[in-house]
């Protein structure tokens, strides 16, 4: 049995919810930099320019990357060995979010109830996941969420009948409604399976990974490579002024679902696609 402290788990909480804002993942930057080399917009060339400006300046001067901080979704992995001490886990994470957003001077864009509105003032709650595995793992992806690009998510309860063709018309349209509002160029989560929360946490999920990365099964990344020429085809472009990158990647992930059934959610991140992880070592992290 190994044994982590509420304290350490807010401090890097912190941490995580500052760099996430503040250092673009170098996947994300790398296939920025490659979607300005093969863009054929002019305009498009320019505004890719400047993102990646953007990022550079954010990183060197520690301010956020977009002025919308996100509401903060937090994912952890806690293996069954693995106790917490000193606390309630949830409190912690929310300690640690509310202490990064506001040592980080860092938007506060969370209201406590969606009808009244009055701002918590230190962006908490967050939005919390939790997965028990086995062993003694303990990891944390902070992925602050802005609601230019939430505020596109689409659901579809399709009948199977509607089949792969429905499937690939949903996703495509999903992304042709978003039009420019979410910051394009986009990366774009797809789930498809399970219930109606499972489809779009899968969507979510698949935002987490690695950008142009491929899914296992070959049938489902030849969907990928599809859908994202599809999506590419239809001519937002960067920040929506035209042009042949609307969406840097397109990830699918899948979940077994009922007989009756075909859920299938969309997802869409901005080009600043925040997330950041730590893995628990033990007491080398302490």
């Amino acid at each position: 049995m190994r044994e982590i402290s509420v304290e350490l788990i807010a401090e890097r909480v912190a941490q995580l919810c500052q760099e996430a804002n503040f250092d673009l993942p170098p996947d994300v930057l790398d296939a920025l930099k490659k979607a300005k080399d093969r863009e054929e917009s002019i305009q498009g060339k320019r505004i890719l320019g400047e993102i990646c400006e953007n990022a550079g300046i954010a990183e060197e001067e520690r301010v956020p990357l977009c002025q919308d901080t996100g509401m903060v979704l937090v994912f952890v992995e806690i293996g069954q060995e693995v106790h917490v001490t000193g606390g309630p886990l949830t409190e912690a994470i929310n300690t640690g979010v509310a202490r990064g957003y506001m040592d980080g001077y860092l938007r506060k864009s969370v209201v406590s109830d969606p009808l009244n509105r009055r701002n918590t003032g230190d962006n908490t709650p967050a939005v919390i996941y939790y997965d028990v595995v086995p062993g003694e793992t303990f990891r944390i992806t902070v992925m602050p969420k802005g609601f230019g690009s939430e505020n596109c998510t689409a659901l579809g309860m399709l009948k199977p009948a509607d089949g792969l063709d429905g499937v690939k018309r949903f996703v495509v349209d999903a992304v042709d409604k978003a039009g420019p509002n979410p910051c394009p160029p986009v990366t774009v989560g797809v789930g498809i399976g399970g219930t109606a929360d499972r489809a779009l946490l899968l969507a979510k999920r698949a935002l987490l990974r690695d950008l142009g990365s491929s899914h296992l099964d070959p049938q489902v990344a030849a969907l990928e490579r599809e859908l994202l020429d599809k999506v590419n085809n239809l001519g937002y472009g960067p920040g929506g002024l035209g042009g042949r990158v609307t969406a840097l990647a397109l990830h699918i992930e899948t979940y077994p679902t009922h007989i009756a059934g075909l859920p299938v959610a969309v997802c869409i991140n901005c080009h600043a696609a925040r997330h950041k992880i730590w893995e628990w070592r033990g007491q080398e992290d302490e």
